[in-house]
């Protein structure tokens, strides 16, 4: 059961001073506001992919059909030119961004703080010291229904575990959330790091995959029996599967900040975030982490990382939802950079999304 926030009754928001009276908010601030200077964007590496999955993003939209740049030193002069404009994060991804070793290692040498979206079947050289974001659709038997690859997630094991750089990404759908028990008890056996991502729809599709309220409910249920079960593997947060699986989406809940959505062009992402396709260009029009997403359905944990973390003053009405903040903050942190470490949840209560766009929770 979520609870309704806190100033439903207890109109009198408090001083941020107050928040921070307590010394485990105090230290947890402390520790993830060193990180507010990341910028990011992100790039599309290779318009190839050694798997076809239902349901992918990429192979959506224009996107797909720009020309393939494998000229290393025209990414080595984009990358210093976004460090020039204040980027300081990279996420890399494409279709399979593993098939272009030689062009991350070029990034990584320019722009040192980063991540790399892989589906994992093959493994990026460990001299590229950028997170990597293993996606994983569900056990061995939908991955060869829905991903036409045979014992996906044991490959994946076998090149990811004991690698520092590797989180395991489980995208939830409406048809594996079962599945996510067994897959967390592999991953755990192996002392493998795991986060969670929910399936949002490409714009037009209406299959299987696609999520409704009642299997929102069960993916939020699994995900907090997993923080719940697994706390030293499982890299997220109550509040983050209360964000991440509410009936409404991220946009409708937060506002999202990317230029797709966002027509300011003063501060923020509306103002430094750009997409990069594989032949260098760019649309702002069009430009969000996840491209040619369905806006409406979007829970995606890429959108999340900059939507809900940049929502800090709706977050201060009271100590349960800033807590909750907290966490969600620590989470994005531990999953996207490198030597950071996942503290202990703050918050254990199911706290409602604050200020919910014209609508009511």
């Amino acid at each position: 059961m979520i609870i309704e926030n806190k100033e439903a009754v207890e109109p009198v928001r408090p001083k941020f001073s107050d928040l921070l009276a307590y010394p485990e908010v105090k230290e947890r601030w402390e520790k993830v506001r060193k990180y507010f200077f990341l910028r990011e964007s992100t790039y599309d590496m290779s318009n190839r992919c050694n798997l076809r999955c239902d349901g992918c993003y990429y192979f959506e939209g224009e996107k797909q059909f720009a020309a393939e740049n494998g000229d290393a030193q025209a990414w080595r002069t984009l990358m210093q030119a976004e460090a020039a404009r204040g980027i300081t994060y990279v996420v890399l991804a494409g279709a399979e961004p593993s098939l272009v070793p030689e062009l991350l290692d070029v990034c990584y040498a320019a722009m040192p703080l980063g991540s790399i979206a892989t589906n994992g079947f093959k493994k990026i050289p460990e001299s590229i010291g950028y997170k990597i974001h293993i996606s994983v659709w569900g056990n061995d038997e939908t991955s060869r229904r829905v991903r036409k690859a045979h014992n996906l997630l044991k490959k994946q094991i076998e090149n990811y575990k004991n690698d520092p750089r590797a989180v395991f990404v489980y995208t939830f759908t409406r048809e594996n959330i079962d599945e996510v028990y067994q897959v967390a008890r592999d991953l755990v056996v192996e002392d493998c790091q795991l986060t969670f991502n929910v399936f949002s729809s490409p714009v037009g599709y209406d299959g299987p995959l696609r999520h409704t309220e009642q299997s929102l409910e069960r993916t939020r249920q699994a995900m907090i029996d997993l923080v719940n079960q697994h706390p030293q593997n499982v890299l997220y947060s109550v509040y983050n599967a209360v964000a991440h699986t509410h009936k409404y989406g991220l946009h409708d809940l937060y506002t999202c900040s990317y230029p797709r959505q966002n027509p300011s062009k003063d501060i923020g992402l509306g103002r430094s975030f750009r997409q990069y396709r594989t032949d260098l260009s760019w649309d702002r029009s069009v430009a969000c982490c996840v491209p040619d997403t369905d806006c409406a359905d979007c829970r995606h944990y890429a959108a999340g990382s900059a939507v809900v973390t940049a929502r800090l003053y709706r977050h201060v009405n009271s100590l349960a939802t800033f807590q909750s903040w907290l966490d969600y903050v620590d989470t994005y942190l531990a999953v996207w950079l490198m030597g950071y470490n996942k503290g202990k949840n703050l918050c254990s209560e199911q706290v409602s999304p604050p200020e919910v766009t014209g609508k009511a929770c």
